[in-house]
């Protein structure tokens, strides 16, 4: 029986992690420093305010987004006052602070790149098996390097979660401008736009549904890293439901995971409003 050798990934990806980690900390270093003074600040922020004068904020955030004050104005309230009644509420402003940073460095770096997929085949067909990579890769394989190259805390999460939440924005972004219509391309191209003209009072204002959809995609998966990124010290929700799991403590798990059910539910109501025209 012919004998094949076993192909050396996994030597070759030690090798690979083991170099960058000792010579490329030039690079990894201030890219710690700059996540952490971000999440550091957005955190310890947050935590300032106090919970009733939070709450009372997102309530009129959401009323101003909905028009309503019904609805989803008072699950924010109720929900946001139950997660305080808890004892979860420095848990929630620690989860929601890594929310938004790996969020808004989703947003920010995947909207451009669906943008330049959109407008050249060449980089959608370099970048798709990437973003395909990106998503089908399971979430506990991302934290590895994360550790490896940023050490243990909140950073390491904000990259993982990056990593895992970003695909969606990218995609939608991509295929909300390919579907804008052809007829409102060609009529722009006659009137003369140049094509950032183009760019920016064509092609992104009708694509804004599919890339508002791709937002609150990003924010969800985002939240789904919570408790996979307490596994290495990110602190917040997740580290409660890790605990309780870790401790066998069911009453515990359910407390803190209703509060991530509380906190997702709440996020996706309102990113999904803002996608609605309202007159």
């Amino acid at each position: 029986m012919i004998q094949i050798p076993q192909i050396p990934i996994v030597e070759f990806a030690d090798i690979i992690v083991a170099w960058l980690r000792s010579n490329a900390q030039w690079f990894f270093e201030p890219i710690k420093k700059f996540l952490d003074v971000i999440v550091s600040g957005l955190s310890e922020g947050l935590i300032a305010i106090p919970p009733f004068i939070f709450i009372l904020i997102m309530l009129l955030i959401t009323v101003y987004i909905t028009k309503k004050i019904g609805g989803l104005s008072i699950f924010v309230f109720l929900g946001l006052l139950l997660i305080h009644n808890l004892g979860y509420w420095e848990g929630t402003m620690l989860t929601l602070s890594l929310i938004l940073t790996a969020s808004m460095i989703s947003i920010i770096i995947g909207v451009p790149l669906g943008i330049w997929m959109s407008r050249s085949i060449v980089v959608q067909n370099v970048v798709t098996p990437i973003l395909d990579f990106m998503q089908t890769m399971p979430a506990f394989v991302y934290l590895i390097p994360a550790v490896s190259f940023f050490g243990i805390g909140m950073v390491p999460g904000v990259i993982a979660s990056v990593i895992f939440s970003m695909p969606p924005v990218v995609r939608l972004t991509n295929l909300g401008i390919r579907q804008v219509s052809t007829e409102l391309i060609e009529a722009a191209d006659a009137f003369g736009s140049t094509p950032k003209q183009k760019l920016f009072k064509v092609q992104l204002p009708m694509a804004k549904t599919t890339i508002m959809a791709g937002v609150n995609q990003t924010i969800m998966l985002a939240l789904s890293m919570v408790v996979i990124a307490s596994m290495i010290g990110a602190d917040g929700l997740g580290v409660e439901v890790f605990r309780a799991v870790t401790r066998n403590e069911a009453g515990q798990g359910f407390a803190s995971g209703l509060a991530i059910v509380i906190l997702a539910i709440i996020l996706d109501r309102i990113t999904q409003s803002l996608n609605i025209k309202r007159k």
